[in-house]
């Protein structure tokens, strides 16, 4: 199916923390199917590096650095692209800090590090939007991120699972109170899949072990994701909002 069919041609697509990993899939992935791409990370060299290989595919995409977790940083990042590029279409909550570790060992640094990427940045994010969304639009888009941990307890995750679970809460209220002006907000819930943030993490040898605890006995890839995403922001969920869509071979299902 080609972008038009999806009817993502020409849509202006905001996806914070795209310079690499699930963001950077999405990122090309929505390129190649016609969508206007900005591509926000923290660090603008590999925003710049993943922007121009959507132009060299011949996909239109543009770079903004800044640290998103800043409310006046988001706030100024979308009014440029919106600028650049008209009003903004959807926005795709990606950016998060990852870090596990023991309850014990959460310092307040860290904490405040995790909480401003990965939930600040989705409440600027949304304001953002409805700043440079076009009011007359019949529809308009958010996808932000929640978890398989937000749903199953995982040790050493406390700080990421209580981030992940205020934004499936977060997202459900948004989904009643943006609904009626035309905005779907909906929620994925990646999996296990490998990816340059969680290599300091996870390991090979533990990334083999979890796959054979998936039902589909295997490890997620970022263009799992990436399709996903891409259907949710298509005309054919054109009536899907307030979902949580787990992008995980099974993980939440089978407990």
């Amino acid at each position: 199916m080609n972008g038009q069919g999806m009817g993502l041609k020409g849509s202006k697509v905001f996806i914070s923390g795209a310079g690499r990993g699930l963001g950077e899939g999405i990122a090309t992935h929505l390129g190649s199917l016609g969508a206007v791409v900005a591509v926000a990370d923290v660090n603008e060299e590999t925003a710049a590096a993943v922007a121009a290989k959507i132009i060299e595919a011949g996909g239109e995409a543009v770079a903004y650095g800044g640290d998103l977790g800043s409310r006046p940083v988001y706030h100024d990042t979308m009014a440029a692209f919106a600028r650049a590029y008209g009003p903004v279409d959807a926005l795709i909550n990606n950016a998060s800090y990852l870090v596990y570790e023991p309850i014990e060992k959460v310092t307040e640094e860290t904490l405040e590090r995790m909480i401003a990427s990965g939930l600040k940045s989705v409440f600027w994010g949304v304001q953002a939007f409805l700043e440079h969304r076009d009011p007359n639009a019949v529809r308009g888009d958010i996808i932000n991120y929640s978890s398989p941990v937000a749903y199953r307890g995982r040790p050493n995750t406390a700080a990421y699972t209580a981030i992940k679970g205020a934004i499936a809460a977060m997202s459900n209220v948004l989904a009643g109170e943006l609904g009626p002006r035309g905005i779907r907000v909906n929620v994925i819930a990646p999996g296990s899949v490998p990816t340059p943030a969680t290599a300091g993490f996870v390991t090979a040898e533990q990334y083999e072990q979890r796959a054979k605890g998936i039902p589909l006995r295997r490890n997620g890839r970022p263009d799992d994701v990436a399709k996903a995403v891409a259907f949710l922001l298509s005309d054919e969920a054109d009536f899907i909002n307030g979902a949580m869509l787990s992008i995980d071979g099974g993980i939440i299902a089978a407990g």
